[in-house]
């Protein structure tokens, strides 16, 4: 995939996390049921193991119960430094305990958490995107955890509150910072927004102004390098963390390790259809080894076949049988039919994966009532299962 000099120049930037260097200031978002071990070799080998790489979302009673899938999920490969999962919890002393375990048994070298989930399962027990409305209750997970982790650096994922008539960023922020967490990732939406509309970067930029001491990551509506650069240079925050924007696009991560060295960046990768096949392939063949089931493997990639073919000539009823594959000799034989000499097409940029709004966000009952007390919350809220 060839890229050529652009002129834009970029300052070169380092982004510490605790003790751990990361350049570029990189990050790819935990993203349930996709940042498994296996896309994350693959945005790894296009970035030259540059940026940092978090595992798809943890929970911790899950990881406590010792749940099989998630003990599978926090496997990291050994060319992964530094080792980065993300925790969900609601209940501090569970969170606690996962926290513990990780630093007891030597299975990551740094903890995410996530307060930025939108979606119904979690936000109606009260996690994700709803929990920092609970100010005490953020308090002590925060608390909880950056004791449990020792050494480990602990940041925090979060939204801008659950609406536009509950922000509750600046306050958790503040909390944040009191509790020793090392750093923070804004997503400029609410949980309202799911993952419509236009993402505030303004926010970013408050958050910012509000929290000099550590540093601040931003999320959303970053779908190329250059809207990273963009990004940092009009919040200032200090990284960017990218979801959607690779989503059937690893090779992102090339675009934006060149986009942040010394002299300017590069003008995006533009993939033919056989290159961007043969990464399919690679997926596809790294899930099965990963899963050690080829045909379970090949078909947890059928999710990613209408990103990495988004805008290019595939038809629908190729679409189709591509996605109802389940050995990776089907998938060759489909891949060959195609016509591979296409260029990338202008249908291939901008926005990827969902971008649905919600209006209602599902909650505990009387969730809004007092942003003080935590009653209803405890252990029996905890998610049993990780990742998608």
């Amino acid at each position: 995939m060839t890229q050529s000099p652009q002129t834009p120049h970029t300052e070169r930037t380092q982004l510490r996390i605790g003790p751990h260097t990361v350049q570029p200031p990189v990050v790819l978002a935990p993203m349930a049921g996709i940042t498994n071990a296996p896309f994350r070799t693959l945005c790894r080998e296009f970035s030259g193991g540059k940026g940092l790489f978090v595992s798809e979302m943890i929970t911790t009673r899950a990881l406590v119960e010792r749940d099989a899938k998630t003990m599978r999920l926090i496997h990291f490969d050994g060319t992964e430094k530094p080792r980065s999962i993300q925790l969900y919890g609601v209940d501090p002393v569970t969170v606690g305990k996962a926290v513990q375990m990780i630093v007891d048994e030597d299975l990551a070298d740094h903890i995410d958490l996530n307060f930025g989930c939108p979606v119904p399962k979690v936000t109606r027990k009260g996690g994700g995107s709803a929990l920092p409305y609970k100010r005490h209750l953020l308090r002590s997970i925060l608390r909880e955890a950056v004791t449990a982790a020792g050494p480990l650096p602990v940041t925090m994922k979060m939204r801008k509150g659950i609406d536009d008539d509950h922000i509750t960023f600046l306050d958790a922020g503040r909390i944040a910072v009191e509790e020793g967490v090392t750093a923070i990732a804004l997503h400029g939406r609410t949980a309202a927004q799911h993952y419509g509309g236009t993402a505030d970067w303004g926010a970013i930029a408050r958050l910012k102004e509000a929290v000099p001491e550590i540093p601040v990551l931003g999320n959303g509506d970053i779908w190329s390098a250059d809207d990273a650069v963009r990004m940092m240079r009009e919040t200032g925050c200090d990284g960017v963390v990218v979801g959607r924007g690779c989503l059937g696009r690893p090779w992102l991560f090339g675009d934006l390790v060149a986009a942040f060295e010394p002299g300017g960046g590069v003008s995006p990768a533009r993939p033919t259809l056989k290159e961007v096949a043969a990464v399919m392939r690679r997926h596809a063949e790294l899930l099965a080894e990963w899963l050690e089931d080829e045909e379970r493997g090949v078909i947890d990639f059928r999710k990613h076949v209408a990103w990495y073919t988004k805008g290019f000539s595939v038809g629908s009823e190729m679409r189709k049988r591509l996605a109802i594959t389940s050995s990776l000799a089907e998938l060759d034989a489909l891949l060959a039919e195609l016509d591979l000499d296409q260029e990338w097409p202008p249908g291939a940029d901008g926005p990827r994966g969902r971008t649905s709004g919600r209006n209602r966000v599902v909650l505990p009952d009387g969730w809004l009532d007092d942003p003080y007390d935590r009653a209803g919350v405890g252990a029996d809220a905890e998610l049993d299962t990780s990742g998608g």
